[in-house]
C-alpha cells in the first residue's frame, strides 16, 4: 500500500488525487489519512540510523558491507540487528564491496608509503614531557580472532597515555587513542 501511496504523493501536482487513486485501487481518504500521518518512533529511529549509515559508507569510500557496518555502528553505542542494517542498506542503496584477495607481491618490507614522512629521524630522546609521542600496534590472537592493541607513550616519561583495541587495524584506531587520551592538553594530532 504505502508503494502506491508513494507514487500518489510524487505524481499529485500532475494529475489529480482521486483519478490516481481509482486507478491504483486505494480510496482517497486512505491516501490523505497516510499522507497526514507523522512517522512513528521506528521510523524515525531507522532515518536516523540510515543517515550515519551514509556517513560510515561515505568515509569507508562503499567498501564495507551490512556485517561490518554493523559492527561499526555497534562500537558507537547503537543497537541493530544484522537484519536491519542489510535491509536499511538494501533500501538505500548502499552496497559494499567483497574483501580482496590477499596480494602475493605487496610492497617491499621497509619500504615507507608515500606521503608519509619520518618525522623523529629516530631521535628517540625527549627532554620534556609531552612532545614526542609514540605508538605501537600489537596483533593479539585469541581463541575467538585477532584483536588490535594501540598504545600511545610518552617518550619522556616512558608513560602510556592511552590505548585502544579493536578488531581491525586502521588508522582511525590511532587516531582514536591518541585524542581521546586524558593527558593530552593542546597536542595537535597530525594525521596522514
Amino acid at each position: 500500500m504505502t508503494e502506491r501511496y508513494t507514487v500518489i504523493a510524487r505524481c499529485r501536482s500532475d494529475y489529480p488525487v482521486g483519478m490516481m487513486c481509482r486507478c491504483l485501487e486505494v480510496s482517497t481518504s486512505g491516501f490523505y489519512a497516510w499522507a497526514s500521518r507523522t512517522p512513528g518512533p521506528r521510523a524515525r529511529a531507522n532515518a536516523r540510523l540510515l543517515s550515519r549509515m551514509r556517513e560510515i559508507h561515505e568515509d569507508s569510500k562503499g567498501v564495507i558491507g551490512a556485517p561490518r557496518m554493523r559492527e561499526d555502528l555497534v562500537d558507537e553505542g547503537e543497537q541493530a540487528s544484522l537484519n536491519r542494517v542489510a535491509r536499511l542498506m538494501a533500501g538505500a542503496g548502499l552496497q559494499g564491496w567483497p574483501r580482496r584477495s590477499r596480494r602475493r607481491y605487496g610492497a617491499k618490507p621497509g619500504t615507507r608509503p608515500v606521503g608519509v614522512e619520518n618525522l623523529l629521524q629516530r631521535n628517540f630522546a625527549a627532554h620534556e614531557p609531552e612532545t614526542k609521542w609514540v605508538t605501537d600496534i600489537t596483533e593479539i590472537v585469541t581463541t575467538e580472532g585477532k584483536l588490535y592493541l594501540c598504545v600511545v607513550i610518552d617518550l619522556y616519561s616512558k608513560l602510556v597515555l592511552g590505548w585502544s583495541m579493536h578488531h581491525r587495524q586502521d588508522r582511525h584506531m590511532v587516531v582514536r587513542v591518541v585524542t581521546s587520551s586524558p593527558m593530552r592538553q593542546g597536542v595537535k594530532v597530525l594525521s596522514r
